[in-house]
């Protein structure tokens, strides 16, 4: 028997009705739709010494760019690991990789806001992963999810989608802080940045909208290239900083591999439970959103908005969420661009077996990370973040009931920058509504249980409790 009919048969391929030729080229279009979080998550991470208030990882004796690329190779070996125990555990063609939303939480609101140090970031992600292992093992994330409001899991992904386009378009210095409106339109014309970031933009949503493999990495490259010709031809001064600072790209990641262990001596019991506890949610609902805006895109729902089988994609998260804290990397979820993999006839494990393989072999490529200026790599939030929009869709706007828990999840999260308080606002009033509407019926136990809960986690996370114990 040859490598193909072995293939084929391990992970069941003719039963899905696909070939490991077409498994093959599925995988080779999600890694290519994916691949920017190489350079963009360790962009979010790594803490930028040129721009105050974008705290992160910053490690004494590195370089910015030294930071960069050993986020850049953790980021590569975490989706590789949860990547590979998708295709062999769960046998589903759902590649994971550090995901976006949650390392912005990481870096802008926990390291950031909050004011905690990475290390011990790094070690609330590692506890929660466990969490996660222990709830998917006895089947209660599942379970969990399944009670989620109709309304509240079809918003997430165009919530997230809001989240991730307001986060790409400040660093493309398209939208700028306004004393007097919050958020308003910078100074396009006056700005190089914004200019070139505008036309890489367009450039990629052509690219996009042309339907070409990689044309978010592309899009990446090209305003990279478009930023550096400009200033090495002398069209544009270096001070506008087109071009990222150089600086040498390290393999040497033992700085962060296991520097979530120290985390668990800078606070005190109570404090590191809140710590958890706001990870928790945030993580645990943004996956579940995640996973089911995936199976929506690529349509694997069922007739009541659940994912078949969820629990053993949620172990691979959950795996790849702990095996990336103890190498220095935020939270790994399923990633929406498995959607491209499945559209080109990707149905099993074999798909993410490619995704994974492909991603080590990009270890060679993580001197280029450092290359790329922070509002090239951002283009990636700003067309993922349009195209997730379109989940909205599948919402019942007639309905009332449904409109108000799905508006409030939407619009909270970017107007809070928090994809944890859009979830919240969308569960609490789901209840709150129905009531209201004397839909006793539509709502379950689960459902007051889960309200309670956000109800608490508002609590915490906004009454200063947490900020006084840290």
């Amino acid at each position: 028997m040859g490598l193909t009919e072995s293939l084929a048969d391990y992970f069941d391929v003719h039963k899905h009705g696909s070939s490991v030729g077409t498994e093959i080229i599925a995988g080779i279009t999600t890694f290519l739709t994916m691949s920017y979080i190489v350079v963009v998550n360790p962009s979010i991470l790594a803490e930028n010494p040129d721009i105050p208030g974008l705290d992160g990882i910053a490690i004494t004796g590195y370089t910015f760019g030294e930071v960069q690329s050993m986020l850049a190779v953790v980021t590569i070996v975490a989706a590789a690991i949860a990547t590979l125990v998708m295709a062999f555990y769960a046998n589903r063609p759902f590649a994971q990789a550090p995901g976006l939303g949650l390392n912005a939480f990481f870096a802008f609101t926990v390291v950031g806001a909050l004011g905690i140090p990475w290390q011990t970031a790094l070690a609330a992600v590692f506890v929660e992963g466990l969490l996660f292992i222990a709830l998917t093992a006895v089947g209660a994330r599942e379970a969990i999810i399944k009670i989620f409001p109709q309304p509240v899991k079809m918003a997430v992904g165009t919530g997230i989608g809001l989240f991730l386009t307001i986060i790409g378009l400040q660093a493309m210095g398209i939208v700028v802080d306004d004393t007097a409106t919050l958020i308003t339109l910078g100074n396009l014309a006056s700005n190089p940045v914004a200019v070139v970031s505008i036309v890489g933009l367009f450039v990629t949503f052509a690219l996009y909208a042309a339907d070409i493999p990689g044309s978010i990495i592309l899009g990446i490259v090209f305003t990279t290239a478009l930023g550096w010709g400009l200033t090495t031809f002398g069209f544009v001064s270096p001070e506008a900083e087109l071009v990222a600072g150089s600086s040498p790209a390290t393999y040497d990641v033992t700085p962060l591999v296991g520097a979530f262990v120290s985390g668990f001596g800078n606070v005190e019991a109570f404090s590191f439970a809140l710590i958890v506890f706001t990870f928790f949610f945030v993580d645990f609902f943004d996956t579940a959103g995640t996973l089911v805006g995936v199976g929506q895109v690529a349509g694997f729902l069922d007739e009541n908005g659940d994912l078949p089988d969820i629990d053993k994609p949620l172990m691979a998260d959950a795996v790849g969420t702990t095996a990336g804290a103890m190498i220095g990397t935020s939270t790994v979820t399923t990633y929406i661009e498995s959607a491209t993999g499945v559209e080109e006839g990707g149905r099993t494990g074999l798909t993410a077996l490619v995704v994974a393989l492909l991603f080590l072999a990009s270890l060679a490529l993580v001197p280029l990370a450092t290359a790329v200026p922070l509002y090239a790599s951002h283009i990636a939030l700003v067309v993922i973040g349009v195209v997730m929009l379109q989940n909205v869709v599948d919402i019942d706007w007639d309905d009332i009931t449904n409109t108000i828990p799905a508006g409030m999840t939407i619009l909270v999260m970017p107007f809070t920058y928090s994809i944890a308080y859009g979830i919240a606002a969308g569960i609490i009033s789901y209840p709150l509504v129905k009531v209201a509407a004397g839909d006793y019926d539509d709502i379950s136990a689960g459902q007051w249980v889960l309200a309670f809960l956000f109800v608490v986690y508002f609590v915490v996370r906004t009454s200063g409790m947490l900020q006084a114990q840290v």
